[in-house]
């Protein structure tokens, strides 16, 4: 291969960049390469195909089928391009099915559904030539001031790892690439603020952040990592052979490739000032492990004369483009035949919207509830209202094609259905009287339409408000990627709309429909709250109707809260897994303590926990056995989320007071009783010493399962003994699960865990 030939297999090119910006600093960065020009000695990466503007999938498959024969016997060599689109939230493409942004997933505690949702879109990309996908997201909310806190799974580092693994499985099983983003720490930032500084220490990262990616990397297999467009202590994550080289490759031994986040190697330049020019961005990125530039070749192109000149080593160069070459050839691009491209393309399949549904009602949340839900059956006035009641747009995130793409093509029909909240519950019920107004817009002070509002609650049997957010991209909507906060108080007048709903007397239930959580101490605590607080993160094209189905009763809210709900913006930012100093006490007269915490979610069952049994003792470095029923003394069939923690009582380092070690998602019969078998390894609760080792060390932990991380209901006690382990590379970083059944109204024999008859095992 000639110099030209390897660069141009390291850059992508990004066909349709026109004047939408759908990427950070998108205009600035805009290219006026010619395609003709650029495809001349070949190309890496086909940048987003689909996922630019609105193109009929189908006819986009033909065009994409003839480049790629173009490439193949046009350019000297005949290597195709890799094709990569964003698949966040579904395959952003126009008319592909739109799935519950990520907060849901992690809502939901449920691998599996995301397991079988990675497979179901990697089906569609894979029809469509599409190879890589820029997802999952594994960074760890730290403060939901951050705008992309709804592309986030959770703030626990152990939800996050298993359940973005889960989708990386089925992505992957569908012969598409994972990519894993943002590594490391792009979370952290400085005040919740996009793209600025990380100051976390090397312990933080070490023990929250890192996590999640090793799982995905070590367990899930996952052939491609994107760099995060954060500095750490100075050193942008794009420069840092640290994290991109010495602890990503040879310490976890990940072989795939690692992607430029769109821009990040210029950024080097021109945000980060630690290169003069694009040529030393360019080397610097190269060098640290940076393999591919996305979007486009904007530094990377300069690295031919850098060899030329003797300043960068060829073997370095030599090196990226094997890799990438080793990435075609696992994809099947190297031996492909494009003579024949898809003759049907049906990217919303009704198995998309089966567990499109599925995924939305599992992820939502109930937080409170004072009896007004469910709906009576014999409700007849209903008084729909808020400015996302009637909104399509608010059921998405915002990397979903409609709020990523379209908004910057107004009139263009959203080629699948989604129906709202109003259409849905107007479904739901069809003998109902609803009324409806939007009182208020979500941005803005104009608080003129609220008087229509009251003036139909006062006239209804219920009220159901619908507030949130809108999604959408720097500085367009309250929530996304630039769209960063300095208050967490709902936006616009939609506070003052729900009060005054709410002083009308008529029972009033809150839907919310956010891609982050808000300080709504008011709605929960106050005196004139609603009846009842509902949360649904985007829950996507089938979020209307899987709220309407909840809050009828057709089906009962098992989502828990993957993210604390805060009290104030003040208090951020803030972790459950805190340490004793960072918890409320005398000594300072600011609470953190939020206002439901991590774990938290209602259900129209009741459900008890008890008879928690645990080993006495077990060794440091070997896996424990926890066993807990839990029993529906509900009327109706509904989901437990089994949730077991702890607390290390006394660690050579300061410890979290809670840490999630294990969950189960559990479906219980009315009067039901399942006994819960956990098998958790005590890497578990592993940390960084002093000298910043991985290590798991004797002494006491106390174990609890409750309805959140903050309510002990079922306790036990055990001890860690032994030398001091150091985890190894292939030790156990998952706990697993058994469910057995018990008979019903029986006491239960605390040593008999595994009784009747095992139902599969599932991560968690």
């Amino acid at each position: 291969m000639t110099i030209e030939e390897k660069v141009a297999q390291l850059v992508g090119f990004w066909i349709d960049q026109g004047d939408d910006v759908v990427a950070p600093m998108a205009g600035e960065m805009k290219t006026s390469t010619r395609f003709e020009d650029a495809i001349t000695d070949g190309i890496g990466h086909f940048t987003r195909v689909y996922g630019t503007r609105p193109v009929d999938p189908q006819a986009r498959a033909e065009w994409l089928w003839a480049e790629q024969r173009r490439l193949q016997t046009e350019t000297r060599l005949g290597i195709p391009a890799l094709v990569h689109e964003e698949c966040l939230t579904g395959l952003a493409a126009w008319k592909a099915a739109t799935f519950p942004t990520p907060l849901a997933w992690g809502a939901a505690f449920d691998p599996d559904a995301v397991e079988e949702m990675g497979r179901l879109i990697g089906a569609s990309m894979r029809e469509l030539g599409i190879h890589q996908g820029l997802a999952p997201v594994l960074d760890v909310i730290r403060d939901p001031r951050w705008g992309r806190v709804d592309e986030c799974i959770a703030e626990d580092p152990y939800v996050v790892g298993t359940i973005a693994t889960a989708y990386v499985r089925g992505l992957q099983d569908e012969g598409v690439h994972a990519t894993l983003k943002h590594f490391v720490g792009y979370s952290a930032t400085q005040a919740g603020r996009n793209h600025a500084p990380v100051h976390a220490g090397r312990r933080e990262i070490e023990d929250v952040f890192l996590p999640p990616f090793e799982m995905a990397v070590r367990d899930g297999g996952v052939r491609s990592v994107m760099n995060s467009y954060a500095e750490i202590d100075g050193v942008p994550v794009a420069a840092s052979r640290e994290y991109l080289t010495e602890l990503l490759r040879e310490r976890w031994g990940f072989d795939g490739v690692v992607v430029s986040d769109y821009f990040s190697v210029a950024f080097l330049k021109s945000m980060h000032a630690v290169a003069a020019d694009l040529g030393e961005a360019a080397q610097i990125a190269l060098e640290a492990g940076i393999d591919v530039e996305l979007p486009t070749g904007d530094a990377f192109l300069a690295l031919a004369d850098r060899v030329r000149d003797g300043i960068l080593s060829p073997e370095v160069l030599d090196l990226a483009v094997t890799r990438v070459l080793v990435q075609k050839e696992e994809l099947g691009l190297l031996d492909a035949d494009f003579s024949t491209p898809p003759s049907e393309v049906d990217l919303d399949t009704p198995a998309h919207r089966a567990l499109a549904r599925r995924l939305a009602e599992e992820g939502t949340v109930l937080l409170t509830n004072d009896g007004v839900l469910p709906l009576a059956p014999d409700t007849r006035r209903i008084a729909i209202l808020g400015p996302n009641a009637d909104s399509a747009e608010a059921l998405m995130g915002c990397y979903s094609f409609a709020n990523h793409v379209l908004a910057h093509h107004p009139g263009t029909e959203m080629g699948f259905e989604i129906p709202t909240v109003l259409e849905a519950l107007r479904s739901a019920l069809p003998d109902a009287e609803i009324s409806h107004a939007a009182g208020c817009a979500v941005e803005g002070d104009d608080s003129s339409g609220i008087a229509e509002a009251v003036d139909l609650a006062r006239a209804a049997d219920v009220a159901v408000v619908v507030v949130g957010d809108r999604a959408g991209l720097f500085g367009r909507g309250t929530v996304g990627e630039g769209n960063d906060v300095e208050s967490l108080d709902l936006p616009g007048a939609q506070r003052a709309l729900v009060q005054a709903v709410a002083a009308t007397g008529t029972p009033v239930v809150m839907v919310m429909l956010t891609g982050r959580p808000y300080a709504i101490a008011w709605a929960v605590e106050g005196d004139a709250r609603p009846g009842a607080v509902v949360q649904a993160f985007f829950p996507g094209e089938e979020g209307g109707t899987a709220l309407a189905r909840i809050l009828t009763g057709a089906v009962s809210p098992s989502g828990r809260l993957p993210v604390s709900l805060p009290r104030s913006a003040g208090a951020q930012p803030y972790s459950y897994m805190h340490p004793i100093l960072s918890g409320p006490s005398d000594v300072t007269s600011a609470d953190s303590t939020p206002v439901l915490p991590f774990g938290h979610g209602l259900s129209y069952a009741s459900f008890r926990h008890e008879d928690l049994t645990a080993d006495a003792e077990v060794r440091a470095g070997r896996s424990f056995r926890v066993s807990v029923t839990v029993r529906n003394d509900g009327a109706i069939a509904a989901d437990d989320i089994v949730q077991l923690y702890g607390h290390d009582l006394v660690g050579s380092i300061t410890r979290p007071t809670a840490q999630l070690l294990a969950y189960r998602r559990v479906a219980l019969q009315p009067g039901q009783a399942m006994r819960v078998a956990f098998e958790v390894p005590t890497q578990r609760l592993a940390f960084s010493d002093r000298s910043y080792t991985r290590i798991v060390e004797p002494g006491d932990v106390d174990l609890w399962v409750g309805p959140s991380s903050a309510v002990r209901e079922a306790t036990a006690r055990i001890s860690i003994v032994g030398d001091v382990h150091r985890v190894q590379a292939d030790d156990p970083r998952v706990a697993t699960s058994v469910v057995s059944s018990l008979p019903r109204a029986t006491a239960v024999d605390s040593d008999a865990v595994a009784a009747g008859s095992p139902v599969p095992v599932s991560v968690g």
